[in-house]
């Protein structure tokens, strides 16, 4: 791995370069904080959704799927308190124009005091007072744009959750503990994002609201603690980069009994990009206050009624395949000369595979395009034809390809084709016909 203080940077133009993520708007001057998934970070993105998906709503018969509305009533966000609560206190530098949360390190001295000192320009006595700013985005639904037209752009992918607990309890006829699962945009007016797409204005939520009988709570939180580490571990991201941060009371949610944030250790520091939170009653019990509906659950085996807890699991979707691209990146000499390549899990890999003829002639296009259709029938495939052998194994290694499959001379005269393999550097003589089946076995897991 090349030193933490650039690795960012390098990772950035990498992603650019290869087609991972692009600045948003790039061409008129890019829009802060925004970002463009490119042919491989779809793909990598979409692997790693479509892997949490399978774990929590497939493999399992006690969670449902859900797919709500961003647009909501907005008193779904009175209720949750984010119309009230959901503020970050700023100062403005007036010198350079520049806005800050009050709480920032960089800040010299107290804001809106002479001696306080702006971190941009170092004015002194140019930052304002705080005052509070509300992080949600707000739209006018309907022709007039007024007070009683306003609708927000959802802050959070879990109320979504909450205000249709009853639809997906009586339609699934499930009985608590049972959960509901959902990927999700969400936008938020973050005054001071960055570090790429660790901190973004719209991102992707993957939830989970599991419903429980209280006094279960504690119970089923460890449980959750426990099965979300064990899937980070399957993506194979290395146990030494994570670790687990409890809130104090201090940094607890007004509604948590409990929180854990799951951190990894970017190369700006540990950061959280998944949490488990013990939400309590709280947000199905404001939402029965705000709309008037009863969602208490009626135990059929006891004939008890209870607003059922909730223990919460809720992963960034892009902060987790930034963790996934950080941990993959690597940097190697290999016989005197550099080679950086994407250590991605086969699971998450973009591209599964790549084939590449060694010379546009002699029967090895033809060959290796009957190749390449059978295996894009299964597996996202990659065709490469430019360039020398050694540069398209260079640019499937920075995509994180797994396999790449040659195919020469000896292959239109035995039927067989070289298979490297992207971290051993192994490569083994493969019958084609039996392609599929050796990817297959090497992709489980």
């Amino acid at each position: 791995m090349p030193p933490t203080d650039n690795v960012m940077e390098k990772l950035v133009s990498l992603a650019k370069r290869r087609g991972f993520v692009f600045q948003s708007s790039e061409i008129y001057g890019g829009l802060g904080s925004v970002w463009d998934y490119g042919p491989l970070g779809v793909e990598l993105k979409k692997n790693i959704k479509e892997r949490w998906w399978r774990s929590m709503v497939h493999e399992r018969e006690d969670i449902e799927g859900l797919d709500a509305a961003i647009l909501m009533h907005p008193k779904v966000w009175e209720a949750s308190g984010h119309v009230a609560g959901f503020t970050d206190p700023l100062v403005d530098c007036k010198h350079c124009k520049n806005r800050f949360r009050a709480d920032d390190p960089r800040i010299k001295g107290t804001p809106g005091e002479p001696t306080a000192q702006c971190p941009v320009c170092g004015s002194k006595g140019t930052l304002t007072a705080p005052r509070m700013f509300n992080l949600m985005f707000k739209t006018f639904m309907g022709p007039v744009e007024e007070a009683a037209a306003i609708v927000y752009l959802r802050p959070e992918t879990a109320q979504g959750i909450y205000v249709n607990y009853q639809n997906v309890l009586q339609s699934a006829r499930q009985k608590i503990p049972f959960g509901i699962a959902q990927i999700g945009k969400a936008f938020r007016n973050e005054i001071t994002p960055g570090n790429f797409i660790f901190r973004t204005r719209e991102f992707e939520q993957m939830e989970m609201q599991f419903f429980v009988k209280p006094g279960t709570d504690l119970e089923w939180f460890e449980f959750w603690r426990e099965e979300r580490m064990k899937w980070l571990a399957g993506l194979g991201i290395r146990p030494e980069k994570l670790r687990w941060h409890q809130h104090a009371k201090d940094e607890l949610a007004h509604y948590a009994k409990d929180a854990y944030d799951i951190q990894y250790e970017f190369p700006f520091g540990w950061q959280e990009f998944e949490g488990i939170h013990n939400r309590t009653n709280f947000d199905l019990s404001r939402h029965q206050e705000f709309s008037g509906k009863k969602l208490e659950y009626l135990d059929p085996a006891t004939n008890e009624r209870f607003v059922p807890y909730v223990v919460e699991t809720s992963a960034g979707a892009d902060r987790t395949a930034l963790v996934a691209m950080i941990d993959a990146y690597n940097e190697e000499d290999v016989e005197g000369d550099k080679r950086v390549v994407m250590r991605f899990h086969p699971a998450l890999a973009p591209l599964k595979a790549a084939v590449f003829p060694l010379v546009n002639k002699d029967g090895m296009p033809e060959l290796a395009r009957r190749i390449f259709d059978d295996l894009r029938k299964s597996y996202n495939a990659f065709y490469d034809d430019g360039g020398s052998i050694g540069r398209r194994y260079r640019r499937q290694d920075e995509a994180g390809t797994p396999f790449g499959i040659t195919i020469d001379g000896q292959s239109t005269q035995d039927g067989t084709v070289t298979v490297r393999d992207r971290d051993s550097l192994k490569q083994e003589r493969v019958a084609a016909d039996r392609l599929a089946g050796y990817v297959a076995d090497k992709l489980k897991g």
